[in-house]
């Protein structure tokens, strides 16, 4: 067996730290990459954090909010109270908040944590979830979607005219010449 010189068992021990903590980096990095499929079930009562507090379970994940084409649109998450009494149901939409995954390689251990880009107060004002927020909403959401719908039509019959005309042209400027 050989014998290390100092230098050696140096750069070793490095090599070793270095590659203990890319691995605890990777781990941790696990559970906030994106995981391209996730599971409304297992999302359901997921404990939710506050980037301001992100060891305090501020609530739970009370319902999910899809839109016209099934995509989340929002979490209604029950928070504001103390032992569960007088918690109250607040909107937080897509883009404010990030779903992070442990023990992703077994369905039965998966479990989700949700972490709202907010603190407490900023949680407050968000809309809180009732019958009157549900009809509004509900109504802007169709009013756009068909505002969607009529834009994408009369940008295809623009698109359908210009070329046709363009073919049009092209055809006169062939059998002028």
């Amino acid at each position: 067996m050989k014998k290390l010189s100092w230098k050696q068992t140096l750069g070793v021990a490095t090599l070793a730290a270095g590659s203990a903590m890319l691995s605890q980096a990777a781990l941790a990095q696990d559970t906030q990459d994106p995981q391209g499929l996730y599971s409304a079930d297992e999302l359901m009562d997921a404990d939710v954090f506050l980037t301001s507090k992100p060891d305090e379970d501020v609530g739970d994940v009370e319902d999910i909010l899809l839109g016209e084409d099934m995509s989340v649109q929002a979490l209604v998450i029950e928070a504001g109270g103390v032992l569960d009494m007088g918690d109250k149901d607040f909107v937080v939409q897509k883009g404010d908040f990030t779903v992070e995954t442990r023990h992703d390689d077994n369905l039965d251990d998966m479990e989700y944590r949700v972490v709202l880009d907010m603190d407490g107060s900023a949680l407050k004002q968000q809309p809180e979830y009732t019958n009157d927020w549900w009809q509004n909403a509900k109504t802007q959401a169709a009013s756009a979607w068909e505002n969607t719908k009529q834009g994408a039509s009369s940008a295809w019959k623009d698109t359908k005219s210009a070329t046709s005309d363009l073919l049009d042209d092209a055809s006169d400027a062939i059998d002028n010449n």
